[in-house]
């Protein structure tokens, strides 16, 4: 009876040493994960600044740190053109051409 009890207590302590130790390499890792998104967002910020003081220096105006996405590139990239049905010149019947005036200007100023 008393082999019984040892092995059911030393395997209950080997299951809660294993799980405390899986517990801190996890939580290690998520620290480790965190201190490396920060590292990298410092050192954005950091050469943001350094390209803002440049600005300043040179006299031009501070530009946002923006990321631009072209929805166009995106869409092309699965649908390239030529690859679908294409029309031919009997289909088309008339065209008008017209000038299309220019849009207004993006917030970058382009």
């Amino acid at each position: 009876m008393c082999g019984k009890y040892w092995n059911s207590s030393v395997e209950t302590f080997i299951k809660t040493v294993f799980g405390l130790l899986l517990r801190l390499v996890l939580a290690l890792l998520g620290l480790v994960f965190l201190l490396s998104l920060l590292t990298v967002a410092l050192a954005l910020l950091a050469l943001w600044g350094l390209r803002a003081l440049w600005a300043r220096l040179t006299g031009r105006p501070v530009q946002p740190l923006a990321f631009t996405i072209l929805r166009r590139a995106q869409w092309q990239r699965f649908y390239r053109p030529g690859a679908g049905p294409r029309a031919d010149d009997a289909d088309v019947i008339d065209v008008e051409a017209r000038q299309v005036p220019p849009g207004p200007q993006d917030r970058l100023g382009r």
